[in-house]
């Protein structure tokens, strides 16, 4: 008797997990396998910013951490363009790196581009209510 594998159906393009891959975890290793490789390759200062970067966003997983996998990915996409750009890491992230990550997490009191856009709404109809009452 075999096993039989279960694959998840994915969009066109994405990768396709199969069952005993995301019960193991065995994705994740290989992901994180792969950031560690990258991140290898960057400045000692970027390599710094990347382990308080782990450090502050860990918290924020849910149970198995997928969650924190698409936006580890574009944290360091955003630490490999600004080093090969020759920015400083406090260019780039300015000295609040858990500030940083709270926003990326979307932890309460961080604004998110919701709040950004209700408060620009917000002052675009203070601006053209103060005209018309003029």
């Amino acid at each position: 008797m075999g096993v039989r594998i279960i694959k998840n159906e994915c969009a066109e393009g994405e990768d396709k997990m199969n069952f005993w891959e995301k019960i193991t975890g065995s994705d994740m290793r290989k992901e994180l396998k792969t950031f560690d490789s990258r991140v290898k390759k960057l400045p000692a200062a970027y390599q710094a910013a990347w382990e308080n970067i782990i450090a502050n966003l860990w918290p924020h997983a849910d149970f198995t951490g997928r969650n924190l996998i698409p936006i580890l990915d574009g944290v360091l996409g955003l630490l490999e363009e600004s080093a090969s750009d020759g920015q400083r890491v406090q260019e780039v992230l300015n000295d609040d790196i858990k500030g940083f990550c709270s926003a990326l997490a979307g932890e309460e009191g961080a604004k998110s581009f919701r709040d950004k856009w209700r408060e620009q709404l917000n002052n675009n109809i203070s601006k053209i209510l103060g005209k018309a009452g003029k």
